[in-house]
């Protein structure tokens, strides 16, 4: 028997009904955060910004864009940035790359939909007589019912890339009394997604590392925030913040 009309009418209103649900749900950001710091870390708040990378110089408009949002989140935190090394007490190195594609295959299964079986009938009909014989004529109708008769296997890939974010801090007290490179704090985020596009991610990443600024978080701490996060939608928004 055929399925009928309405049964693929209402399948096809489900379906829709299914992609339009999950195409509301909101992107998510994952990043992992890493922080470590020495006990008195915090007490070090006047700071200058440089390239973590050789290759890059202040100049560089990629990296003005990026060290704006580290400058937000961080004059929010306390902090204060300075131009000359000697008003400085720590220097701040930032550090940001992102992988090579990595492709991965995964196979997944659908439900297949049919007529599984007869849920009731229904007979009509009329009686003939003639004599002592008679005839009948009739017609039986058949409700089916419906439902999943099995499944189906597909094959699909899923690229994905690992964005880093680094932001180092050193002692400048130490470094101009000793000459010597020491470690104040520092945090790292690592996040990985199907984006290759750094300048999308990195308001996500760095709104993610913001309460860890200058902490011990004492682990990796898996931090997930929303495509519209109203933090993310500020730090975009906002202008830096002046020099001081």
């Amino acid at each position: 028997m055929r399925l009928s009309k309405s049964f693929f009418r209402i399948l096809t209103l489900c379906t829709l009904f299914l992609f339009g649900c999950a195409s509301l749900q909101p992107k998510k950001f994952l990043s992992s955060v890493d922080s470590i710091a020495k006990p008195n870390a915090f007490e070090k708040k006047r700071y200058v910004l440089m390239p973590g990378d050789k290759g890059i110089d202040l100049g560089d408009l990629q990296f003005q864009e990026f060290s704006g949002y580290i400058d937000k989140v961080l004059v929010e935190k306390g902090f204060k940035k300075v131009l000359a090394f000697q008003e400085a007490d720590i220097a701040l190195f930032l550090t940001y790359a992102i992988g090579d594609p990595q492709t991965y295959k995964y196979s997944y299964s659908l439900p297949t939909w049919g007529q599984t079986g007869v849920s009731s009938a229904y007979s009509y009909g009329s009686v003939s007589t003639y004599g002592n014989m008679g005839t009948y004529a009739g017609t039986t109708t058949y409700t089916p019912t419906y439902g999943v008769t099995g499944t189906t296997t597909h094959v699909a890939t899923n690229t994905v890339y690992t964005r880093f974010l680094f932001l180092d801090a050193y002692d400048l007290d130490i470094y101009a009394k000793e000459n010597k490179m020491m470690q104040v704090w520092k945090t790292n985020v690592i996040s990985i997604g199907s984006s290759n596009d750094l300048r999308l991610v990195m308001p996500y990443m760095v709104t993610a590392m913001k309460p860890y600024l200058g902490t011990n978080t004492g682990r990796k701490l898996e931090v997930e925030i929303v495509a519209d996060d109203p933090a993310v939608l500020l730090l975009r928004s906002s202008q830096t913040p002046p020099v001081k």
